[in-house]
């Protein structure tokens, strides 16, 4: 892997790398905590990359708590420029899932983080992504947040997810809210939906990301310990 520190704050090492998915190499900021106990890949929704100041701070709250994070772009600069003339890509899950698959292997393979358990946080579009490449790679998954997601999106591949499953979704966001409580009920295994009071569906609120973080963290505390498995 070529990477290139870039601070070192709080024990934690970030780098900047380029993820080989497979078929193509996107840009990523992989942090490691000093003794991760597990590595969440952050899957953005539509529109959005990896500098998206929500999951930044998500992200940053998770590696406090001891988790390594990678915090990736779904599409590469020039399907980005394309995208923003379309619209299409950011919508196409298939697509995305296939480069969260890759970023699974790649992780996988990557010596510094080989041997961390792996889980997935979605956001938006990107919770439908999360969702159907852990449904097509069960052994490797072994939690799931979704932040104001559209997880009916997988509706197909729900059933066959195996990883403890948590669906955030603000008080306040009806629409979606509604779709998360018919994905929770496709679910087959663990699986919990948690509202959060007053909140809109960019959890712009005051204290609202905040109570997101913590739940998120203290769900990939649980699910990606050593002694915890994905049933």
């Amino acid at each position: 892997m070529k990477s290139e520190v870039r601070s070192q704050k709080s024990e934690v090492r970030e780098y900047e790398v380029f993820v080989d998915t497979g078929i193509v190499k996107v840009p990523a900021i992989l942090s490691l905590p000093e003794n991760a106990s597990g590595i969440v890949v952050f899957v953005h929704g539509s529109g959005s990359s990896r500098h998206s100041p929500r999951n930044q701070y998500v992200a940053q709250e998770l590696q406090q708590s001891g988790l390594a994070t990678l915090l990736m772009d779904l599409l590469t600069p020039a399907e980005e420029r394309i995208d923003l003339q379309t619209r299409h890509l950011r919508f196409d899950i298939p697509l995305l899932a296939q480069r969260v698959l890759g970023a699974t292997q790649w992780l996988q393979d990557n010596s510094l983080t080989k041997t961390l358990k792996i889980g997935y946080f979605g956001a938006s579009t990107g919770a439908a992504a999360a969702l159907v490449a852990a449904a097509q790679c069960p052994d490797a998954v072994s939690a799931i947040v979704s932040r104001g997601g559209r997880p009916d999106l997988a509706e197909k591949a729900l059933k066959q997810v195996l990883a403890p499953t948590l669906l955030i979704v603000g008080s306040r966001d009806s629409l979606v809210l509604e779709l998360n409580q018919f994905a929770l009920e496709q679910l087959q295994k663990t699986k919990h939906l948690a509202i959060i009071p007053k909140a809109t569906h960019l959890f712009e609120e005051p204290g609202t990301l905040e109570a997101v973080a913590r739940l998120a963290s203290n769900w990939f505390r649980q699910y990606l310990s050593s002694v915890n498995s994905n049933q």
